[in-house]
């Protein structure tokens, strides 16, 4: 009793029992702000109908008993994008806060960039058919992909990237160093993705899917270029654009460090965090003071 619960909200599990907002490779919100049995029917957890049912039966007890509303202080989101969507589903919006990613990055040497770089899981959420898609369309463009996942096979059959798999923290800086701009071809809602705000440090930009959080993370022209989501013509169109104009990437990735420092550095993470904190403290005590007349 007294001691305040604050609740990282990473996904949209509390949603969604898919917890992507993401159904047949498309967006999808059919259970927002409802209770989502529609979860059950399409198997959206794990692709079964028992852990389905299993999952939204939590999701329905815990409303019920007022555990999401009455048992946690504060919520963080990670994006006022995510904040608007859990207060579409129900949760008030006062216990929401919003406080970003972070890394510690010092500054990048100035050297030689070249080529894409995508960095991330190998699933379908990430947009990776989207991208391949878009490289076959742009035989010029060279783009190293970085990461692991049940679509490992799929990247690696194909001709147009130069595929590294799973590396060491150090190792994918190094490559955000090297390259001249990061993509980031998602077609389901992020929350906020570590990778964006590693390579806002390492003055990469990033071409973006105009969807969901990243469309307002990324200020196209200044830190990055969006795409409309899912559609490879266009993500070719940026990347052969991105790839023929390096000074202006360059200029971007300028722009992208400076939107770092003054938003995404440990110290600001810090501020932010422990500004939560103490509201979360302040809120519980007041409870406790009204529910037992206790100061």
């Amino acid at each position: 009793v007294g001691v305040p619960v604050v609740q990282t909200l990473h996904n949209y599990r509390l949603l969604c029992a898919q917890a992507t907002f993401l159904r047949n490779g498309a967006v999808c919100e059919d259970c927002l702000g409802k209770l989502p049995w529609r979860g059950i029917v399409r198997k959206c957890y794990r692709d079964s109908a028992p852990q389905s049912a299993a999952l939204v039966g939590m999701l329905g007890l815990h409303r019920v008993l007022g555990s999401y509303n009455g048992k946690v202080a504060r919520y963080v989101a990670l994006s006022e994008f995510s904040k608007r969507k859990f207060v579409a589903g129900g949760i008030p919006t006062e216990k929401l806060a919003v406080k970003p990613n972070f890394a510690d990055i010092v500054a990048p040497a100035d050297g030689a960039r070249a080529g894409a770089l995508f960095v991330g899981r190998l699933a379908e959420e990430k947009g990776l058919q989207v991208l391949l898609d878009a490289l076959r369309m742009s035989p010029a463009v060279i783009c190293t992909i970085v990461g692991e996942g049940p679509q490992r096979e799929l990247v690696e059959a194909s001709q147009d990237v130069r595929f590294l798999g799973s590396l060491e923290q150090e190792q994918v800086y190094a490559q955000m160093r090297q390259a001249s701009y990061l993509v980031m071809p998602s077609i389901c809602y992020e929350q906020f993705p570590r990778t964006l705000v590693e390579a806002f440090a390492c003055g990469l930009p990033i071409v973006a899917s105009r969807l969901g959080p990243l469309a307002e993370l990324i200020e196209d022209g200044e830190t990055g270029l969006l795409f409309n989501a899912g559609s490879a013509q266009d993500l070719a169109s940026k990347i052969q654009f991105a790839d023929t104009h390096p000074d202006i990437m360059r200029q971007m990735g300028a722009k992208a460090r400076v939107e770092y420092e003054a938003k995404y550095t440990p110290q600001r993470n810090y501020q932010k965090l422990m500004a939560i904190y103490m509201d979360a403290i302040s809120v519980t005590k007041t409870q406790l003071s009204l529910n037992y007349g206790t100061g």
